[in-house]
């Protein structure tokens, strides 16, 4: 059983930073791309960032680009969001998903998800 945990939301100033993780399990993690999402209330879902599974490169939407860091760990099966300079536009449930193959952008494409972290930015 596949099972995606996030952990490391919460409450932050506007400016501040967080590191959001997910840990994988019950897959081959270094074969999915690792994505990170965000749903804020009212809106649909969103693209954040992503990790390939091959290669290394990232993808990013334009509104993080230069503010947030995806990196991957195969070892301990773990991605990350470091976030910083965080501002209430940034304030949603974050998600991670797994990606075996399709377009990294698109929720639709995507296999597992967890269950999301909130991240609530205050001004």
């Amino acid at each position: 059983q596949v099972q995606l945990v996030e952990s490391g939301g919460g409450l932050v100033q506007a400016g501040g930073s967080l590191r959001l993780s997910c840990a994988a399990a019950g897959l081959t993690f270094s074969s999915y791309a690792m994505g990170w999402f965000r749903q804020a209330p009212g809106k649909e879902r969103e693209f954040v960032a992503a990790f390939s599974r091959l290669g290394g490169s990232t993808s990013y939407a334009d509104s993080v680009k230069g503010r947030f860091t995806i990196s991957r760990d195969n070892a301990k099966n773990t991605v990350y969001l470091q976030m910083t300079s965080l501002n209430s536009e940034d304030t949603a449930v974050y998600y991670c998903a797994a990606l075996r193959r399709g377009a990294v952008a698109d929720p639709r494409e995507y296999d597992y998800w967890g269950q999301g972290t909130q991240v609530t930015v205050s001004s």
